[in-house]
């Protein structure tokens, strides 16, 4: 099993990243690379478009508001991985500044580990600078 993390200290306070990056279904509010997203399943499944016009379905496995969290995995991707699961989390460390991290687990598929590394640690750095642009920092 491979594993990434990125993170970012954002000069934003904590609830309000996580006011705009905490519902399951807002990516596209922030992340350019997901223009759309669909829930079903009550909330807890997401189909998300990317760019290409290309299908990715996760499904929330955690949700914890207080903590500023969710888990989640993925049911359906192009990407050459198994057993993907990732979890956002929005960490307060002063009034005014917060770290977002970004973390992954997922076994690769037909691919080295480096390679499927660099890709999700790719989607995640960019996913925390998209953040940082529509945070307007």
């Amino acid at each position: 099993m491979a594993t990434t993390t990125a993170t970012i200290d954002i000069q934003v306070s904590a609830d309000r990243i996580w006011q705009l990056i905490g519902g399951f279904d807002s990516l596209p509010d922030w992340l350019p690379y997901i223009p759309t997203s669909k829930l079903s399943e009550g909330g807890r499944v997401r189909s998300l478009t990317n760019e290409e016009g290309g299908t990715i379905v996760e499904r929330l496995e955690a949700f914890d508001n207080d903590a500023r969290t969710y888990t989640y995995s993925i049911v359906q991707a192009p990407f050459p991985v198994t057993g993907y699961r990732s979890t956002i989390t929005v960490h307060e460390v002063s009034g005014t500044q917060s770290r977002v991290e970004w973390s992954g687990t997922f076994t690769p598929v037909g691919t080295s580990d480096e390679v499927a590394i660099a890709l999700f640690h790719g989607i995640y750095a960019d996913g925390l600078a998209a953040l940082t642009k529509t945070l307007g920092e």
